[in-house]
């Protein structure tokens, strides 16, 4: 099984969300507060179907079932028992998102039976003044952190990033984080949906009620010693050039700038590798499979792959499995 998997996606309105998304990938609008496009999604009841070619209509997960090691990667399979690893997702946070923290795999296996929640963001195209939260900026310990949650001061705490094109955040489990107003990023995250809400600035739901928080919940998930790093790099895309962005044990991510034709070598890969495209219109050629790969559009390239080469002008995020 060698083809080039394209899935329809799968678009989530929530109360920070904007309409960017959309116009991005070049659709119509998709409705008021879409905060989220999940790309490539094995979670239970948002499971990823296939939007063209011979498998139309197939779940990411049927397909997996059926050509698992194919599509996967022998390794891959056996790691994480044939359920596929990632969540990929674009995020417009048109209002803030609550200050929030995931745990990491010990923990929400412990508690919820799944894997927890290392993210990595890219910065597509933040607007002026956008920004966002990553770590603390001061030494606290837990007693500190409730007395500033009370208080609604727990941002003054964090370290505050103003976002540009092509910032790239590695957020591990334990991280307290937050995206401000005005960014459109591209998510990379452990296939888990485990969120402990810290901070919300006090907005309430549709029925009026403040929206629930996981203070105590999260105590035992942050790495309170997080305010000793730089989590911050910037990789614009550079014209024949893939460099490594980002990796960490889940997965690494490269940066490629595409004008002509550009050839990526996948045979030593035991994994597959989904590609991302941030700009463009592009051809894929995946040992005689052919698909378009344009602005906003997300791609599945199985491990079975050997040679995939791209034709175009365009910047590509390839993100490979591990």
């Amino acid at each position: 099984m060698n083809e080039i998997l394209k899935f329809e996606p799968i678009f989530k309105s929530v109360i920070w969300g904007g309409k960017r998304i959309a116009d991005f990938k070049g659709m119509p609008s998709q409705g008021e507060n879409v905060g989220e496009s999940w790309e490539i999604s094995p979670m239970p009841g948002f499971v990823s179907v296939v939007a063209e070619g011979k498998y139309k209509g197939k779940s990411l997960n049927e397909l997996i079932s059926e050509y698992g090691n194919d599509i996967m990667g022998g390794s891959i399979m056996r790691k994480y028992n044939g359920l596929f690893p990632l969540l990929i997702k674009l995020i417009d946070s048109a209002d803030d998102l609550s200050v929030q923290v995931h745990p990491d795999d010990a923990l929400a296996a412990k508690r919820h039976g799944c894997p927890g929640k290392t993210e990595m963001w890219y910065s597509i195209s933040p607007t002026e003044g956008s920004y966002l939260y990553a770590g603390f900026s001061k030494n606290i310990d837990s007693a500190k952190f409730r007395r500033e949650v009370a208080e609604n001061q727990i941002v003054s705490s964090l370290h505050k990033y103003f976002t540009r094109p092509g910032d790239v955040f590695l957020i591990p489990a334990g991280r307290v984080h937050s995206l401000g107003p005005g960014n459109l990023v591209l998510e990379i995250q452990e296939a888990s949906d485990i969120t402990y809400r810290i901070y919300d600035y006090d907005r309430r739901d549709a029925k009026g009620n403040p929206r629930q928080l996981h203070v105590e919940e999260s105590i035992e998930a942050i790495n309170f010693n997080d305010c000793d790093h730089n989590p911050v790099s910037n990789f614009p895309a550079h014209t024949g050039k893939t460099e490594t962005i980002a990796s960490c044990d889940y997965f690494t991510s490269e940066l490629s700038g595409i004008d002509g034709t550009m050839t990526f070598d996948l045979a030593a890969r035991d994994s597959f590798t989904v590609m991302i495209a941030l700009e463009g219109n592009m051809t894929v050629d995946a040992d005689g499979n052919t698909t378009t790969l344009c602005q906003g559009e997300t791609i599945l390239v199985p491990a079975t792959v050997s040679t995939l080469t791209i034709t175009g002008k365009g910047s590509v995020i390839s993100v490979i499995g591990k």
